[in-house]
């Protein structure tokens, strides 16, 4: 027994000195980044350089990796001291949406609080969680949770647990999806987001580009504008554009307190009477038919948010649109209405999808829970970002699975919150595809450092991280000033946070 115990330690002790060779001429190797290079040193000296203990025993090692070990890095000793943004003021830059958690231990962690929310939805969230552990993700999600809801109303809790997972992960030196379970995949299937175009010619053309990138899931657009410059398509079109001057499916529109009540884009979708003629079926089949033309029958083709119409005219549209095959009808009616979705996925065969505003499984209005339940949609579609996190996005999409229902995850935020879309993809196993909304944007990528080995995307694929802790990424400060408003500081203190007003968060008696 002796025998063989001393030779599995020496081919331990063998294959221990070729992955420290291997790691020395990594870091001597002058192609290696910076950092990866620090990533690499700090590596081996959490292994407490095992290189100079190859020659001790068993015991011997162990009784030296225990001496005079540092306890500043003991995460059950970790201590949330500040939360910060990046820029401060609703500025509507993306360095705006970046959030920073720091501890009493150096390490930091970082979230996104999605793009059109306000800040001050994370902000505010500072006084719950100064002085708790940040490890204790799940505890610290529930102090918080209450003060999130529907829509953007989630983004400051979601981006508060990310930065606590990312904390957590690096604390122990894993990867979050390992945190989660484990991984089922190496790489996240994308599906290519393509930006509706008034000429659909051109929304052609930015389809030919996403497949010569390599994406192998496209989303196309269609919404009303592409056929209301023609009176005989759409009724009851003029009445809704009085105020933007157009149809379009995510016009900004002005508030009601600023006569925007006609406005096309402030109105759940009941409440217009847009209807679609005949001729306007046939236009919306032309423009499908075109990009199935150029895409083909390989490529799973979706289709985003139709506009504020009816439940009537949704399935009007998605049985004329049922020989394309798509891979799915986004957001077809408001996502809470259960029975309205429920009777659109019964009448056709093109699968529905929803869910990019819904907070939680179990939230207000029913949360994910109600539509899984009740078998209302055929895929879920959970924005991380305003769902309530990573591990509340996971927990979302295993309740699916037990109802036979597949998850696609939206995403239109900086690469912090996508990156925690990655991990939570890798851990989840009834997952399609993750949404990537800033393909055209050319600076977008440059905006964080990875800490891994790998790029983000490799032909249409994004990479789960192998080789880093936490999210397995940093901002690149030089990228993110160059896109603040001139004159913001970058992660200003926020001391007029500190304290809250409230009394007490008690949510009963």
């Amino acid at each position: 027994m002796k025998t063989i115990l001393q030779q599995i330690a020496e081919k331990q002790r063998q294959d221990e000195k070729m992955s420290i060779d291997a790691t020395r001429a990594e870091i001597k190797n002058p192609a290696t980044t910076s950092d990866r290079r620090s990533f690499l040193k700090k590596a081996a000296l959490g292994g407490v350089a095992l290189g100079g203990l190859l020659h001790l025993s068993i015991e011997d090692t162990i009784a030296q990796t225990t001496q005079n070990v540092s306890r500043a890095s003991n995460p059950s000793d970790l201590k949330i001291t500040d939360l910060r943004v990046a820029e401060k003021g609703n500025r509507g830059s993306m360095a705006n949406r970046i959030i920073r958690i720091d501890t009493n231990q150096g390490i930091y962690g970082l979230g996104d609080i999605r793009d059109g929310t306000d800040q001050r939805f994370a902000l505010f969230l500072k006084s719950k969680i100064v002085g708790l552990n940040p490890c204790n993700v799940e505890m610290i999600f529930k102090v918080i949770r209450q003060f999130g809801g529907p829509g953007r109303q989630g983004g400051g809790v979601s981006a508060v647990e990310t930065a606590c997972w990312d904390i957590c992960g690096k604390a122990l030196n894993v990867p979050v999806w390992q945190l989660l379970g484990g991984r089922y995949r190496d790489k996240v299937r994308i599906y290519a987001d393509t930006p509706e175009e008034r000429d659909p010619a051109k929304q052609i053309e930015a389809l030919k580009k996403r497949l010569s990138d390599g994406y192998t899931w496209l989303k196309m657009d269609i919404g009303m504008d592409e056929i209301a410059k023609d009176p005989e398509a759409i009724v009851n079109s003029k009445f809704w554009s009085q105020n933007s001057g157009n149809l379009s499916n995510w016009y900004m529109g002005r508030s009601y307190a600023n006569g925007g009540y006609l406005d096309y884009w402030t109105k759940e979708q009941p409440f217009t009477q847009i209807q679609i003629t005949d001729k306007g079926l046939e236009e919306i089949q032309k423009i499908v038919e075109n990009v199935r033309n150029v895409v083909g029958n390989e490529i799973p083709l979706s289709c985003d948010h139709f506009g504020h119409i009816d439940m009537n005219q949704i399935i009007r549209i998605g049985k004329a649109l049922e020989k394309y095959r798509m891979a799915w009808l986004e957001d077809t009616v408001a996502w809470f209405y259960t029975d309205q979705l429920k009777a659109i996925k019964e009448a056709l065969e093109t699968p529905i999808c929803t869910g990019e505003d819904i907070y939680m499984l179990g939230g207000m209005l029913g949360g994910f829970k109600k539509l899984i339940d009740e078998r209302a949609v055929d895929i879920i579609h959970p924005d991380l970002v305003s769902a309530g996190g990573i591990l509340e996005t996971k927990k979302i999409a295993d309740y699916a699975e037990e109802a036979g229902i597949a998850a696609a995850f939206h995403a239109n935020s900086t690469p912090v919150a996508w990156m925690a879309n990655i991990h939570c993809a890798a851990a989840t196993e009834n997952f399609l595809a993750l949404e990537h909304h800033n393909i055209d944007n050319p600076w977008w990528e440059s905006m964080v450092k990875l800490m891994g080995s790998q790029p983000l995307i490799t032909n249409g694929f994004a990479n789960v991280p192998l080789d880093a802790p936490g999210l397995g990424l940093e901002l690149n400060d030089d990228v993110m000033k160059a896109h603040m408003t001139k004159g913001a500081q970058y992660f200003e203190p926020t001391p007029e946070w500190d304290r809250s007003g409230m009394v007490y968060d008690k949510l009963w008696i």
